[in-house]
Order: C-alpha cells, then sequence, then structure tokens
C-alpha cells in the first residue's frame, strides 16, 4: 500500500505542474498574438499581403429588348425592357515576371519581413464582342483593362499601363467593382468586333510577408525571383531553384488546370478587414475567388520562429517532467533515499521554467543561444539542488547528465520538424527500454516490503 501510495503521489504532483506549463504556453500564444498585431501594424503603412489578378478586359453593354406578349383575347403586346450587363475577357496568354526585394520592418520586439515587388504583367487578348441579336437594340459602351490588387496602399508610384504599345491614362478601382485595384479606359468597339490587344502593365508594389499572383489567363507563365533565402511556396509547387543568392521559381498553369476564372466572375472583390469600415482591404492579401489551390503564392518566412519553435517545446514539458520524477522514484526505491514532495515540486517548477525562460531570451538573442542558455541554467540549478537533495554530488552530477541529454534530444526534435515523430517515439522507446533493462532483477513484492518497514 505505500508504494502504490508513492506512485500515486507522483502521478498527482506530475499533473500539477501541467498548471504551470500551461500558463506558460498560453503566455506563448500570447506573444504570438502580439507579432500578429506588429504585422497588420506594419501591413496597414507599408502595404499589406499582396495578391495581383489581371489584367482583364471588361466590356460593359445595355440592351433595350422588345417583348411580344399575348393576352387571353390573342392581341399582341409589344413592351421594351432595358437590362445592362458586361462581357469579362480573360487574356489569352498572360506572363508576370518581376523581383521581390525583401527588407525587415521593427514593431517593438518583433521584426516584419516586407518586401518591394518591382514587375511587370504581358497580357494578350483576342475577344470578339458578341453581335446584336434579334428583337435586341444594343449599345457597346466603353470598355476598360482591370488590374486588381489585394492593398492598393502599397503601391510605389503610378502603374504604368500600355495598350499595344501605346500608354493609357490610370484611374482608381477595378472599374467594374468596388474593390481594390486600377483600371484603365479603352475606345468603345462595335458590336461584332474583334479585340486583339497586346498589354503590358509595370507597377512597384509594397507588401508584408507574401505575394501571391492569380493565373487568370488561359495560358499562363508566372515568375518570381528574389534574394530571400528561405522562401515558401504555397498554392501549386513551381519549378524552383533555391541556393545561397535567394531563389527563382516559375509557374506554368493551363486554365482547365485552376478554378481562377470561374471564381473571378463570381466575385471579383476583395472582403474587407472586419471593423475597418471597408476603407481598406483585408490585410490577409486573400480574395475569395483566391482560395491557396487557385493562387500561387510566396511566404518570406523566419527559418527559425522563436514563437514557433517554443511552443513546440513547450508540448514536450510534461514528458520532462515525468521522466524526472520517474527517475526521483527509482532513487528513492532502489537506493533507499527519501525525495520529500516539496522537492519533486521544486524540480518539476525549474523544469517548466526552462520553457518560460527560453522564451524570454529568444526574443533578444538567436534561439540556439537562447535555447543553450536557459537549459545551462536549469540543469545546473537542478543537478546542484539534487546534489543535496540525494545526499550525493556523484547523483546530482547523474541527474544533470540525465536532464543534458533530453535537452540535447528535444533541441534535435525542434530541428528535425518533419521527422519529429519518429525520433521522439524513439528516444521514448529507448528510455522505456533503459528503465526496463535497469529493473530487469529487481524483486518488487521485496523491494515493497523494504520500503513498508524502511521508509516509514
Amino acid at each position: 500500500m505505500r508504494l502504490a501510495f508513492k506512485a500515486g503521489m507522483v502521478v498527482l504532483l506530475t499533473l500539477a505542474i501541467l498548471i504551470p506549463l500551461q500558463l506558460i504556453r498560453g503566455t506563448i500564444h500570447e506573444r504570438q498574438v502580439y507579432r500578429e498585431q506588429a504585422v497588420r501594424d506594419i501591413g496597414a503603412s507599408f502595404g499589406a499581403r499582396q495578391t495581383i489578378a489581371g489584367p482583364v478586359l471588361v466590356v460593359p453593354y445595355e440592351e433595350r429588348v422588345i417583348e411580344v406578349t399575348s393576352d387571353e383575347n390573342g392581341n399582341e403586346r409589344r413592351s421594351l425592357r432595358r437590362r445592362s450587363g458586361q462581357w469579362t475577357f480573360f487574356p489569352a496568354s498572360l506572363s508576370v515576371d518581376g523581383e521581390l526585394k525583401p527588407d525587415v520592418r521593427r514593431r517593438g520586439l518583433h521584426e516584419v519581413r516586407v518586401y518591394q515587388w518591382d514587375g511587370q504583367a504581358l497580357a494578350r487578348f483576342d475577344a470578339v464582342v458578341p453581335a446584336e441579336a434579334e428583337g435586341v437594340q444594343r449599345r457597346i459602351g466603353q470598355p476598360w483593362l482591370s488590374l486588381g490588387i489585394a492593398d492598393v496602399g502599397g503601391l510605389h508610384g503610378t502603374p504604368r499601363i500600355s495598350v499595344d504599345g501605346a500608354v493609357v491614362a490610370v484611374a482608381q478601382g477595378l472599374g467594374h467593382a468596388d474593390g481594390p485595384g486600377v483600371h484603365a479606359r479603352l475606345p468603345a468597339p462595335a458590336a461584332g468586333s474583334r479585340l486583339r490587344l497586346s498589354v503590358r502593365a509595370d507597377l512597384s508594389l509594397r507588401g508584408t510577408e507574401s505575394f501571391a499572383m492569380l493565373p487568370l489567363g488561359e495560358a499562363n507563365d508566372l515568375r518570381l525571383r528574389s534574394r530571400w533565402g528561405s522562401p515558401k511556396f504555397e498554392g501549386r509547387s513551381p519549378q524552383h531553384d533555391i541556393d545561397a543568392r535567394g531563389f527563382r521559381a516559375r509557374w506554368q498553369i493551363a486554365a482547365v488546370a485552376s478554378n481562377a476564372q470561374r471564381r473571378y466572375l463570381q466575385s471579383p472583390v476583395l472582403a474587407p478587414e472586419p471593423g475597418d469600415g471597408g476603407a481598406r482591404p483585408a490585410l490577409a492579401g486573400v480574395m475569395p475567388w483566391a482560395p491557396p489551390g487557385d493562387a500561387v503564392s510566396v511566404a518570406l518566412i523566419d527559418p527559425v520562429n522563436p514563437y514557433v519553435q517554443a511552443d513546440r517545446a513547450s508540448k514536450y514539458g510534461l514528458l520532462f517532467v515525468l521522466l524526472t520524477f520517474v527517475g526521483f522514484f527509482m532513487f528513492e526505491l532502489i537506493k533507499r533515499v527519501r525525495v520529500h514532495p516539496i522537492q519533486y515540486l521544486l524540480v518539476g517548477m525549474a523544469i517548466a521554467i526552462f520553457f518560460l525562460l527560453l522564451l524570454s531570451l529568444s526574443e533578444h538573442l538567436d534561439f540556439g543561444l537562447s535555447y543553450l542558455l536557459a537549459a545551462a541554467a536549469c540543469v545546473g540549478l537542478i543537478g546542484f539542488y539534487l546534489s543535496a537533495v540525494l545526499r550525493s554530488r556523484a547523483r546530482g552530477l547523474g541527474f544533470a547528465v540525465m536532464l543534458g541529454a533530453l535537452y540535447a534530444a528535444l533541441y534535435g526534435l525542434l530541428l528535425s520538424e518533419d521527422n519529429a515523430l519518429a525520433l521522439g517515439a524513439g528516444l521514448l522507446f529507448a528510455i522505456l527500454a533503459a528503465i526496463m533493462v535497469a529493473t530487469r532483477r529487481v524483486d518488487w513484492y521485496q523491494l515493497s516490503g523494504r520500503e513498508e518497514g524502511g521508509l516509514r
């Protein structure tokens, strides 16, 4: 019964340490929220996450339709009904090329990746304006070229749009919807005419963290280059080269392999950011017709995000506490060294505080150095304390070495994100195997009797 009571106490103390561990994880998540707020603040002044779409050719029209109806006496009645609409023509071919020039903006403790994209979009149109139908009087309006931009506040200078080599005036808005972007008006065509246009749009666009393009052409050739060495490609995977000088990426997409055109026809307007009164586009830079599966996107990620790494490390906190308490329990039973519950609790708190130290240091220093300093401080404190608790410097040093090995294994798990599950499972198996080998000749019935008689 004494042995069972001691084991139950260890379990309860382990569960009690969950409280500070959860509080520390809450602090990590809170700091992540602060960083996201810093990203939004910088995006509001510099330029948000950007998406470009187009150019797209839009031709408005107005029709007068004569409808003939008959009453119950067979008398015909004619009525005139007016209706308006527009035809949207996508490029037969679309080529976008440009360079992302990365930079860093700071807001408090947080570094936010920003960029300026200097590029051009080349679009070739081969569109036929529908001819008039019988019984329909149609007036063709003045068409326009529409270029969607997620956050027009990020435009650096005025975009330059040319049609067949001639520069045209650029106006605000998409032209056919109250959404962010620019457009250029063209002369009105005749019904049944064919519009063969070669369009070039040159622009500089500033943004935060990610840049996306929409494959709205029938055939799309989208290219991007940058000196940033840690890109994250979202959506479709491109052909890419990444080296010490940066990256080059290329997407070749046919219209039949994308839903971008259909979604654009459904809704070409950006959803406003909640709470901004619709004055600015969503800072996420995602158009409702441009989900990740349709857009091609590059994110300038930080290869070592301290909050993500600290959050992943804290998930192993309970394992560290449990393994340490099991070690105490084994010493207490086999070496007949009494360890008070308060001593269990103090060591568990020291292990929990490691993750808080790691978070606070990583906001100012490199994550690897922060991890080393936090681990050294906690291992040194616990080793010094356990030398007195276990009545032996050798035992305290042994526990310190064990904890140091655990921290080293955890750092390996953090660096090997793709293999974390396999490495973690292997580590647990190795620890369990070591405990089983060390206790394979222990007579637990005799040991519990000694505990009953000797540790009262």
